[in-house]
């Protein structure tokens, strides 16, 4: 389902990944680990091909980063949900219209759009707070409604980079724990992160970026 194959890619002539290879399968859930400035970000980026590799391929589903066409783009990030750290939502729109506007771009039909939200918003247990504006959200509450839109168009893959980063403990086990559930319906999810806490809660795969290669393996208790 996502693919990286031996992809090396340098920023301002300087090598950030030498020969990085990952393989995530369909309904898989995995942790990104690595340090800030690691190039966690970096990889995602390539995963939704806003950053192309130096060389090598990044594969999703039916689109690879050696010949998909600028016209595709909009297609392959129909099949990827992303989840920001800030969030990233709309201040000038209340909850409803957060999520309908992903819809609306696409030129889905109201009907359609009013079911999904509805849909959405009860997965991530927001439905009272649909005409509510993001100023008037919790942290916590703001990342429900990012995850939701990230799910609204039924992607094969959800990316989360550092999505627990601006919350405190127990809001962040709520939000793992919310999109291991998402994970659980057959949803593939890879979490980028430096909280190592949550990456130990479970026995996921783990890719650990380290200068500039990719470890494999589990987080255990010991590990930094």
């Amino acid at each position: 389902m996502l693919s990286i194959q031996n992809v090396n890619f340098k920023y301002d002539n300087q090598p950030v990944f030498e020969n990085v290879n990952l393989e995530l399968g369909a309904g898989e859930f995995a942790f990104l680990i690595g340090k800030s400035g690691s190039g966690k970000t970096t990889l995602l980026q390539m995963i939704y091909m806003n950053t192309h590799p130096t060389s090598g391929n990044v594969i999703v589903g039916n689109f690879n980063s050696d010949t998909i066409k600028k016209t595709e783009l909009p297609f392959l990030r129909r099949k990827i949900g992303i989840v920001f750290q800030d969030f990233k939502l709309l201040t000038d729109r209340n909850v409803f219209d957060n999520l309908s506007f992903v819809l609306e771009v696409t030129a889905t039909n109201q009907k359609e759009i009013k079911k999904r939200v509805n849909d959405v918003l009860a997965e991530v247990g927001l439905t009272h707070k649909r005409l509510n504006y993001p100023d008037q959200l919790s942290g916590g509450e703001k990342q429900r409604v990012a995850i939701a839109r990230a799910i609204i168009n039924r992607p094969l893959i959800i990316l989360a980079d550092e999505p627990t980063g601006n919350l405190d403990p127990e809001t962040s086990n709520e939000i793992l724990e919310l999109l291991q559930k998402i994970n659980k319906q057959g949803t593939a999810i890879l979490v980028a992160t430096h909280n190592y806490d949550i990456v130990r809660k479970g026995n996921n795969r783990v890719f650990k970026i380290e200068q500039g290669k990719i470890l494999k393996g589990y987080l255990k208790q010991k590990d930094q």
